[in-house]
């Protein structure tokens, strides 16, 4: 595996790949690197003849200067897992590479209603954040395909309204992989090494509350199997920021429905201090 600290570095080598003809796959990361991680590098594997990751805590996605200081760092164990896995680039740049002009200096971009609801309600800047080292780490990259993790599933279609606006649409695509998940449930994430044994005993209750959801709905209100899945929430001890179900496409927040379109159920809590997110598809045929 080829480690890269520099941007120009990066550009010139993938610039010299694809005029080999090779397809290049990138899979964007903040390190901790667990399985859902591995399998999106998998996931590259079988259809790009070069893939790289990138290694970047960004500090401006952080709306929470103690949130931002926890981020656990592996890197050590983060380049063994990528080597494993048979990721060819690693891209680990210093933050003057991403942000030149300092992290004060940024673009805003227009977010329209997807920054507005769910983890845009709650976390005021995290998606402009989002959106500014993507900008950078895209232009730097230029990647034929793009991987993401379902479980972000909101900052998933985030990056993809990104890539249009940046008018990357036609060279870059999305591919929303599937959410890899610990036995109970549990969405795999790097913020669950902050998780303690309290409330990991506790954490499965996201995965329970939004597959009473999936194993409940009927065409119609969804007010009682809401109500049925915060009393899940509520009897695991979590304060909810936010249980909704939306239109898989565009997140339309729905409060029923009477078709087959694909929704999809999206749920925040906090335990003891740890917020944890998780989504799940729903199919209304």
């Amino acid at each position: 595996m080829i480690l890269i600290k520099s941007a120009s570095t990066l550009s010139l080598y993938l610039s010299d790949q694809k005029n080999k003809g090779l397809i290049t796959g990138f899979i964007p990361t903040m390190g901790a690197l667990h399985e859902g991680h591995i399998s999106l590098i998998n996931h590259s594997l079988q259809r790009d003849d070069i893939v790289i990751s990138s290694i970047f805590i960004n500090p401006t996605q952080f709306n929470d200067e103690k949130d931002f200081r926890q981020y656990p760092v592996t890197l050590n164990q983060d380049i063994l897992l990528l080597e494993k896995a048979g990721c060819q680039v690693l891209f680990l740049p210093p933050i003057e590479e991403i942000y030149p002009d300092g992290i004060s200096y940024n673009t805003h971009f227009e977010l329209g209603y997807l920054g507005t609801i769910l983890e845009g309600a709650y976390r005021p800047g995290h998606f402009q954040g989002v959106c500014q080292v993507m900008e950078r780490l895209l232009k730097i990259v230029m990647p034929d395909h793009l991987y993401l993790g379902q479980k972000d599933y909101q900052q998933c279609k985030i990056i993809t309204q990104l890539i249009n606006q940046l008018g990357l649409e036609d060279k870059t695509k999305v591919h929303i992989c599937p959410t890899l998940r610990e036995p109970d449930g549990l969405a795999m994430s790097s913020r669950n090494r902050r998780i303690n044994k309290e409330v990991r005993k506790n954490a499965d209750g996201l995965y329970i509350a939004l597959t009473h959801i999936k194993n409940n709905l009927k065409p119609g209100s969804m007010k009682t199997v809401f109500n049925e899945a915060r009393s899940i929430l509520d009897a695991k001890g979590f304060d909810i920021d936010y249980l909704s179900v939306a239109d898989a496409g565009d997140l339309e927040i729905l409060k029923d429905f009477r078709d087959g379109r694909i929704l999809v159920a999206l749920a925040a809590a906090t335990f003891n201090e740890v917020r944890l997110i998780d989504n799940m598809l729903l199919s209304t045929d």
